[in-house]
């Protein structure tokens, strides 16, 4: 049992930053705009919160920083898409890689640094306890962190931006907000990585979880709770793949570091088989631009 609690526990550390892409993307597709600069966006957070916090030696100031920096990415995306009509899936293509470059620039010099990262909580005697207390109380604090539906006016904005902005809604405003919020989550999720799961900083780190968090939001049909259950799964995935190389596995390691991604197109094939489902949960505006005078 206290073996099972150890795995659970090495599960929910791993699946956190794809709960908080994930959800992220889904509040900024739940109000019709599709970003996929996701991977761009929580590269941009690790980088820019491992360099504040080795240079302040402050984690929390470290997680802010990386938090606004991917907010400023979507920020940026938002300014392309709603404001000068950009098409989106362009755009989230050229933000995910403009990312990954920014990130491996700016990260040079901070490849063999040390930080001390953020420590999984520690309460006395009750985290002690068997089983329990390393599977409920002993985690990293983003790990409690959680966030549910953006509201009722978010999926209106979602499913018919001309009904919102007759009844008086702002759509380009919701929008950004929401866009905002998903660079936001991104961020964290990479702050996550490069100060508290890791904590390190190397070029590319995220190893794809933007892109598994994107297929995440389809593998949940766009509903919270289901991406939620989806990323600690992945996670799970994620750590099965260490697991076997521990344990002196004779699979090569390239092999089993295709294990997520194999996973996410097994998934994405199976959802893919039920379009119906696809097409009543989509927003209806997904993708599409919006100008209040067309």
């Amino acid at each position: 049992m206290e073996h099972f609690a150890t795995l659970a526990a090495l599960t929910l550390a791993a699946g956190t930053p794809l709960v908080f892409a994930a959800l992220g993307e889904l509040v900024a597709e739940r109000s019709g705009v599709l970003n996929l600069g996701v991977e761009g966006m929580m590269l941009v957070g690790a980088v820019v919160s491992f360099i504040v916090t080795a240079t302040t030696r402050h984690p929390w100031l470290g997680v802010a920083a990386g938090v606004t920096a991917g907010a400023a990415m979507a920020l940026a995306f938002g300014v392309l898409t709603l404001s000068l009509m950009a098409n989106q899936v362009a755009s989230g293509l050229a933000l995910s890689l403009f990312g990954v470059g920014l990130s491996a620039f700016i990260g040079l010099d901070y490849v063999s640094a040390v930080v001390e990262g953020i420590k999984p909580l520690a309460i006395p005697q009750v985290s002690d306890i068997p089983v329990v207390g390393r599977l409920l109380f002993a985690h990293s604090p983003f790990v409690y962190l959680f966030h549910t539906r953006a509201g009722l006016i978010v999926r209106a904005v979602g499913e018919s931006p001309a009904s919102a902005h007759a009844i008086g809604y702002s759509v380009a405003r919701i929008r950004y907000l929401c866009v905002i919020f998903g660079g936001a989550c991104a961020g964290l999720g990479g702050a996550y990585m490069a100060v508290a799961y890791t904590p390190l900083w190397t070029e590319g780190m995220t190893a794809g979880r933007g892109w598994i968090a994107l297929a995440l939001v389809v593998f949940a049909t766009w509903k919270p709770w289901r991406a939620l259950g989806g990323a600690y799964l992945f996670g799970g995935v994620t750590l099965a793949q260490f697991q076997a190389q521990a344990m002196g596995s004779e699979i090569p390691s390239q092999l089993l570091s295709m294990l997520p991604y194999i996973a996410t197109i097994v998934v994405l094939t199976l959802i893919s088989r039920d379009a119906i489902a696809i097409r009543l949960n989509a927003p209806a505006s997904l993708g599409k631009p919006f100008h209040p005078d067309a």
